[in-house]
């Protein structure tokens, strides 16, 4: 597996990774959240100009790829305590491989670079993604239910992974 870091430069792949997330995550979050807010996030968050914008605040995007084929994501940024990792997706084909293990191991490289001691995530009540953080060593740290605006929330997990 190998990564392609995401730069503020290249418009057209900020546009292929606005395209990318905006497939893999309408098939994912749809049943769970709705189309009507997913359409929300997905314009709040995944848009041309939200990956921009989080790319210019210190986010770090990385397609994901396997034998030469993108086959999901993943973003992070360095906070005071941890790693955050905001985005780990792959396209519904690609999961159940052990790429998420992968991808982690890559952001664990990433955070020990910045000498963070843990690498900390929010994944909804309802993903059924909890269970793969669980077993790929995160523990549930608490919950919580954060207003998005709109009157659209996000009722999470924060996980937390020690390093």
């Amino acid at each position: 597996m190998d990564f392609e870091q995401l730069l503020c430069s290249d418009e057209n792949k900020i546009k292929e990774m606005s395209e990318m997330a905006t497939e893999i995550l309408r098939e994912h979050y749809d049943p769970i959240v709705g189309k009507t807010q997913n359409d929300y996030m997905l314009k709040k968050f995944q848009s041309v100009d939200a990956i921009r914008g989080q790319l210019e605040q210190g986010y770090q995007y990385y397609f994901a790829h396997e034998n030469g084929t993108r086959i999901g994501f993943l973003a992070f940024y360095p906070k005071a305590c941890c790693m955050y990792l905001s985005k780990l997706y792959l396209y519904k084909a690609e999961r159940g491989k052990g790429y998420s293990r992968k991808m982690l191991n890559f952001v664990i490289l990433k955070a020990r670079e910045e000498g963070l001691a843990a690498i900390e995530l929010n994944v909804n009540k309802r993903n059924s993604a909890v269970l793969v953080y669980e077993k790929l060593g995160f523990s549930i740290i608490r919950s919580e239910k954060n207003d998005i605006g709109e009157g659209y929330y996000m009722d999470d997990y924060v996980c937390r992974l020690e390093l």
